[in-house]
């Protein structure tokens, strides 16, 4: 039997929750489209997502150590990946809809500056008297125009819930069509694909860290008490391991304890609130996707210590003072001689300004590019 869209559709009519997003009762594109004939809605999200030049681009980007630092240090699609694979677990637990959710998480970083968090941080900065700068909504801005891959319309034409779900810190949704649609909060599935970013940013900058040299287990194991559950647990199980074998399985414990924690801290968040469908869960006053109190406060002792231990250490943070002076003088340059950018560029300044202009060509630049750039423009080599 051949599997069309309506098969698909029907399927997750009958498997689904009742307060899951369903694909067929998707508000839409804004730029009407022929139904896909072999995928579902979200499915052909996901496939754009994948095929876009931003999404390749994340391989080059940092995710805590500046790209190249390591050969199995993270990137920052490495990291996408992992959040995405995440995301289907904890829907498919929660009987939601897994397309959604994976498109939400490979998208959520497509905003992303060269440099992580330090290169953001630059550019919100550069751009303050010119609406500021933040990955999320930079992550917005290429899925709705910043692509050019369709002859009809700018950017990828996705779902409104999949922008729904990249739209995180805005209260006015992205319109569908002409009409724009206000709720608390967004599905359970966006929700989902945001708390996996955080269990999976905090549990495998762990294994970087270790990786790194930067961290030791001693430390971990007098520090940080999720650490030490989790450690417990593997001795417990396994006896004693060798040193890589056993920190993998300490990492891959903590994971299992943040994604049950969720899985049965949002069921019964669900059932307590009682919602019946999906636009009853983004009118609930607070998120249902969320950890216990319990498994909150661990995590926050987690997060102290990687900023204090990891996130500031002088071997992470000096390369990304570096790269945030490259970052700076690469928007001067580019902000007296504009020409040197390119016929797009020139093409979205007339309509949205050079600052503008510049940020998003400077966003989309992976770190080794604008190296390369600022080294070729801002610091040539003598002859």
């Amino acid at each position: 039997m051949l599997c069309t869209r309506e098969v698909l559709e029907q399927i997750e009519s009958k498997t689904l929750a009742p307060y899951a997003q369903f694909s067929a009762q998707s508000r839409g594109r804004e730029h009407r489209e022929t139904p896909p004939e072999w995928r579902t809605e979200y499915q052909r999200d996901r496939d754009r997502v994948i095929h876009s030049r931003a999404f390749r681009r994340l391989e080059y980007k940092t995710q805590v150590f500046l790209n190249g630092s390591g050969d199995h240090l993270r990137t920052r699609l490495t990291h996408t990946i992992e959040v995405a694979a995440i995301s289907r677990n904890i829907a498919r637990a929660l009987s939601l809809n897994e397309d959604l959710a994976e498109t939400i998480a490979l998208a959520h970083d497509l905003g992303h500056s060269p440099f992580g968090h330090k290169g953001e941080t630059v550019l919100d900065r550069l751009m303050k008297k010119h609406g500021g700068f933040e990955h999320n909504r930079q992550s917005l801005r290429i899925v709705e125009e910043l692509e050019q891959k369709y002859p009809r319309f700018s950017g990828l034409n996705l779902t409104w819930e999949v922008r729904e779900g990249l739209a995180k810190h805005s209260r006015t949704v992205p319109p569908s069509g002409s009409r724009a649609v206000r709720f608390r909060n967004p599905s359970l599935e966006a929700q989902i694909a945001n708390l996996a970013d955080e269990v999976t940013y905090y549990s495998h900058d762990l294994d970087d860290g270790l990786d790194s040299g930067l961290l030791s287990e001693q430390q971990l194991n007098r520090e940080v008490r999720l650490w030490r559950q989790a450690t417990r647990t593997v001795e417990r199980e396994y006896g004693k391991l060798p040193d890589e074998c056993r920190r993998y399985f300490i990492i891959r414990c903590i994971i299992d304890l943040q994604v049950s924690d969720v899985v049965t801290t949002t069921e019964a968040a669900v059932q307590k609130a009682n919602v019946r469908n999906a636009d009853e869960v983004r009118r609930q006053a607070r998120p249902l996707v969320q950890y216990s109190a319990e498994r909150k406060l661990l995590n926050q002792e987690l997060r102290r210590f990687l900023y204090k231990n990891l996130y500031f250490n002088p071997v992470v943070n000096e390369p990304h003072i570096r790269a945030r002076r490259i970052l700076e003088e690469l928007f001067r340059y580019y902000s007296e001689k504009p020409k040197a950018l390119g016929t797009m560029s020139r093409k979205r300044a007339r309509r949205d300004g050079w600052p503008r202009a510049i940020c998003d060509y400077l966003a989309g630049m992976t770190d080794r590019f604008a190296l390369q750039e600022h080294a070729r423009l801002v610091s040539p080599m003598p002859h």
